[in-house]
């Protein structure tokens, strides 16, 4: 059984077998989660939606070119304006777990933006070993990323059926430390994080802010959703955040963590899946973006 334990990935010691019998780790990966026995991914259809891949111009630093990096967007029929949502993926990229989030989104209203933020190094999700992934990932430095947030949010404002002044945001995993950040430092409402890493400290992105770092910034209320076997963030770091948040007094923020629950368990395609946790934890988010987007 594969299980996903850390907000970076899997480490080969985690999965209790040698790097010779996974073959140097072959298979691993969004692939095999996906088609192993454990896997029951749910699919959101596409009817009644307006859905597919587009591409949007990124982040460059100042006097470089900037790129047209991949995403996909899926919102309802109609001429809208809808609340908007920036979905922000895992580890693995921008594959279909993350897109079908973004068509569950749509079906309640949302236009649903998931940026490809590791297009410049290539595609994670279609990878077999881990040291390759984790270099894709290292690769998109805490400035690229926020700058291709708000380029997303920028491309979305310029669409008639987007209300980019209506903005949250929501992210997995390695994403989820990007929705913290990106409500302390961009014109988001509020956003729901999903188990992201809070601290800095051992494997660190170096000179950079990490959550507890930056509640103070926080614009808008944050939905922090974790559990209390994540082997990749330990409890005493949920601890420091929600520290951080009352120290800056930020009481409109919160975090949900869920007993037994490992990481990844909304991730329907992973073994570590819970679904009394994962449709708790969508539900709180769903009434904090109805409330912040759609209220007034």
């Amino acid at each position: 059984m594969l299980t996903l334990t850390r907000p970076e990935g899997t480490q080969p010691g985690d999965l209790n077998l040698s790097r010779r019998s996974l073959g140097g780790l072959m298979f691993f990966g969004y692939a095999a989660a996906a088609l192993s026995a454990e896997a029951s991914p749910i699919v959101t259809p596409e009817e009644g939606l307006v859905c597919g891949p587009i591409d949007f111009t990124g982040w460059a630093p100042e006097g470089a070119y900037p790129p047209s990096l991949p995403a996909y967007v899926a919102r309802p029929q109609g001429s809208g304006p809808f609340p908007v949502v920036i979905v922000v993926n895992e580890i693995f990229g921008l594959h279909a777990y993350i897109q079908d989030v973004c068509r569950r989104l749509a079906r309640q209203g949302y236009a649903a933006m998931a940026p490809g933020y590791f297009a410049r190094s290539g595609d994670p999700s279609r990878l077999t070993e881990f040291e390759p992934i984790l270099a894709m990932v290292r690769a998109a430095r805490h400035p690229q990323v926020m700058g291709d947030t708000a380029a997303a949010l920028d491309w979305l404002r310029a669409q008639p059926w987007a209300d980019a002044d209506r903005a949250g945001i929501t992210g997995f995993c390695w994403g989820g430390t990007v929705v913290w950040m990106a409500v302390a430092d961009l014109p988001f409402r509020c956003g729901a994080a999903w188990y992201g890493r809070l601290v800095g400290g051992e494997n660190a992105e170096p000179d950079r802010d990490y959550p507890a770092d930056a509640a103070g910034r926080l614009r808008g209320p944050v939905l922090g959703l974790y559990a209390e076997n994540d082997r990749g963030i330990p409890l005493e770091s949920v601890e420091t955040m929600r520290a951080a948040l009352s120290a800056a007094g930020k009481a409109d923020s919160e975090i949900i963590v869920y007993p037994g629950a490992q990481h990844g368990f909304h991730a329907d395609y992973r073994a570590t899946y819970d679904r009394a946790a994962a449709e708790d934890a969508w539900s709180r988010m769903l009434a904090l973006f109805e409330r912040e987007l759609k209220a007034g």
